[in-house]
């Protein structure tokens, strides 16, 4: 059921004592914790995500953490029961993006080529935020002398590539492809 969701936070402690909750969000939309409307819910150890209506939310300046009220919850005790649990919003309600913006799920498993040259280099696997936006790259098995140096066995080795116009001029969704500029050494150098 997974795949029809996005994780957009996590629950990590109730806020005063009318059942409202503080969740960490991982998501770059404030209005996936704003909007009223339907969101999953799934407990700290995984499992069935169910559906919960969010009523209402606001943003703690400065921290990147929402305060929501979720219906059904009306006290601090049952807040204090959901600290950890998981928030989800969705997938195909995705907030629209302004140009040269794209959702996470979007650029998962797209190829990835040198801009100059043409070769492919890997497929991405998965993005993370570091200061900017990092995108894991899945490096191709063509690509020895790199893995060489590589901490990971052969079938395992990454770069991360910091996901910047300067060094990632290209994606195309329409063409499943992204294209990189990468410095000398940024791939041998980045590798996970």
């Amino acid at each position: 059921m997974e795949e029809n969701w996005l994780e957009i936070g996590t629950i990590v402690a109730p806020q005063g004592l009318e059942g409202e909750l503080r969740v960490l969000s991982v998501s770059d939309f404030p209005e996936r914790f704003q909007k009223r409307g339907m969101r999953g819910i799934q407990g700290p150890q995984g499992g069935e995500i169910r559906e919960i209506t969010l009523l209402r939310g606001r943003e703690l300046p400065g921290k990147n953490v929402y305060v929501i009220k979720l219906e059904g919850v009306e006290n601090r005790e049952q807040a204090e029961a959901l600290r950890g649990y998981k928030l989800w919003a969705n997938k195909l309600e995705k907030p629209r993006l302004k140009a040269d913006e794209y959702h996470v799920s979007e650029l998962v498993n797209l190829e990835v080529y040198h801009h100059l040259t043409g070769e492919k280099i890997g497929v991405v696997v998965d993005i993370f935020w570091a200061g900017n936006d990092i995108l894991a790259v899945q490096l191709e098995a063509n690509l020895a002398s790199v893995k060489k140096k590589s901490p990971s066995s052969d079938s395992e080795a990454r770069a991360l590539v910091p996901f910047v116009k300067e060094i990632v001029p290209l994606v195309d969704l329409k063409a499943a492809r992204i294209e990189i500029a990468p410095p000398p050494g940024l791939l041998e150098i980045n590798l996970s």
